[in-house]
């Protein structure tokens, strides 16, 4: 089923704890991550945007492609981007360097959504995870506010509108070590997802 919401992936970070490579690239077991988060987003989302400043190596993808409306670079710039351009009311937001995506998770998280509704957001043991979270439109106004005082994280906007925390043992049934929040930021992490770098194409999956 494709849900009546956006889902949005942040591509805009620059990386630098991997050299600048681009981590939408990565392979993971044989397979790049966005390739992995399309797939998913798919079947799930009825618009997918990609937001990065950088559009190049993804123009024949089958997604919107978006820049940041303001200048910093941050998670919070990207997702103002995503949800200003976004066509539904919701959207889901992730960082394009998640490459282990449970479609169950983020099913979970939407189900929670009602119209009152401003974020829906897990929150684990070391805390939330903002970027693999549901957004309401609603909440533009507070991130221009945000970024306009040069407050980048996202967190702080937590308690502006009404929030749904989803306490991450609710959603182990689901995603059972929790793996959708991998990031890979290090070469360490690289290593533990066991990955390797791939320069971009022009391919997408089928």
């Amino acid at each position: 089923m494709k849900y009546p919401y956006t889902g949005i992936i942040l591509a805009g970070g620059l990386s630098t704890r991997l050299s600048g490579r681009n981590k939408a690239f990565i392979e993971i077991k044989g397979k790049k991550i966005l390739e992995n988060t399309y797939t998913v987003f798919k079947k799930l989302f009825q618009e997918i945007i990609l937001v990065t400043n950088n559009p190049e190596p993804y123009l024949d993808w089958d997604f919107k492609i978006v820049s940041d409306i303001f200048q910093a670079r941050s998670s919070m710039t990207g997702l103002h981007a995503g949800l200003s351009n976004a066509s539904f009311p919701f959207g889901f937001a992730v960082a394009c360097d998640s490459p282990f995506l449970e479609p169950g998770l983020i099913e979970s998280l939407l189900s929670r959504i009602t119209p009152e509704t401003y974020m829906v957001v897990p929150k684990v043991a070391k805390g939330y995870e903002p970027l693999c979270a549901v957004y309401s439109k609603k909440c533009i106004p507070d991130l221009e506010d945000c970024l306009k005082n040069k407050i980048y994280r996202i967190i702080h906007i937590l308690d502006k509108g009404p929030t749904i925390r989803v306490p991450g043992s609710q959603l182990r049934e689901f995603d059972p070590e929790l793996r959708s929040f991998f990031n890979i930021n290090t070469q360490s992490d690289l290593e533990e997802a066991g990955g390797k770098t791939m320069e971009p194409d022009t391919d997408q999956p089928q």
